[in-house]
């Protein structure tokens, strides 16, 4: 069971072996698309070895194949111009989540989530929100998509047990804006953050109710995305310029700790392989970290990025794709 934060011990992150590797990376222009663009979440399909790019400038879900590095298009999605923070926006596609079968893609314009057949690449039936939407996440235990809504300060739950049918489920109310997502699937727990107040909390899927708050040490600007490490019960949360280790399985104690550089957002976790990806825009930078087995990481591998390219995914075999807004292109980084 999960219990609120206390007794922590920290475990140092472990001494590099040797300097890291410098790693190669080629940018794949996005088809269709002229920068800036409005990139957001990235999903790794695994079952096809697909990476989903949504692109909400043009309306469209962009899906890479990872060998070939061939693009093809998910088409339709509506758009809609909007002012934030005094500068205006077209919005669409913005977030997408591997359910199997089918890819579940969320549109901020409209407010829907869209079953999207990976087999045809078409899009069914999708379902309107009350509310604006962010990320979107499956649950594959209980085939559910659950949505981040930040503006209403809760998680929508989708029902999905019927193939390319999405339906309205329940809603989990919080005490702040949920930001970020990861899975514990073997235990039934949802994580997410509340970038407004700080603080990290665990879910318990089927009772929908939190039933653990901790604290990453995030500051002012508050947490963002998130990664889990089944094997452990390790959580790793990404603060704007750090990633810090809590340790889910034992009252979320803090664990190791690493600088990353300013920008981070999404994380991404390889659990074959143990390593971590973080994408830092600010800092033009990806850290490739080993996670060790109490906690700690280990810089392993970087790459030079562009300005404000973030929210890395890793397919099977450990390359990155990182998406760059500026310049409407995923930036392919090779496998440490």
């Amino acid at each position: 069971m999960l219990t609120a934060c206390g007794g922590p011990t920290v475990a140092p992150s472990a001494p590099a072996s040797g300097p890291p590797a410098e790693l190669a990376s080629k940018a794949l222009p996005l088809p269709g698309a002229t920068g800036p663009v409005s990139l957001d979440y990235l999903a790794y399909e695994a079952g096809r070895s697909r990476v989903w790019v949504p692109v909400g400038t043009n309306g469209t879900v962009a899906v890479l194949d990872t060998a070939s590095l061939a693009f093809a298009r998910v088409e339709g999605f509506e758009t809609a111009e909007r002012e934030v923070r005094g500068k205006k926006r077209t919005m669409g596609p913005s977030s997408a989540t591997d359910g199997g079968a089918f890819v579940y893609v969320g549109n901020r314009a409209t407010s829907e989530v869209c079953p999207v057949d990976v087999a045809t690449l078409k899009a069914g039936a999708c379902v309107k929100l009350a509310v604006p939407i962010d990320g979107v996440a499956y649950v594959a235990s209980t085939k559910e998509v659950w949505v981040t809504t930040p503006r209403d300060k809760s998680l929508q739950v989708l029902d999905a047990s019927k193939p390319g049918v999405l339906a309205a489920k329940a809603v989990v109310k919080l005490d702040g804006e949920p930001e970020g997502y990861a899975v514990d699937e073997a235990h039934g727990l949802f994580f997410t953050n509340l970038e407004d107040k700080g603080g990290t909390l665990a879910i318990d899927v089927a009772k929908r109710a939190v039933v653990a708050t901790w604290s990453a040490g995030c500051g002012s600007d508050g947490p963002r995305g998130l990664a889990f490490d089944a094997a452990h019960g390790y959580l790793v949360v990404a603060c704007t310029d750090h990633v810090q280790v809590l340790d889910a399985g034992h009252g979320g104690a803090p664990l190791g700790k690493l600088d990353t550089g300013a920008g981070v957002d999404n994380l991404d976790f390889h659990a074959g392989k143990r390593l971590l990806y973080a994408a830092a825009g600010k800092a033009a930078r990806l850290t490739v970290a080993r996670l060790d087995d109490k906690g700690g990481l280990t810089v392993v591998a970087t790459a030079k990025t562009s300005e404000g390219a973030r929210n890395a995914v890793v397919d099977a075999a450990g390359k990155a794709y990182v998406a760059d807004s500026a310049g409407a292109r995923v930036l392919v980084v090779d496998a440490p």
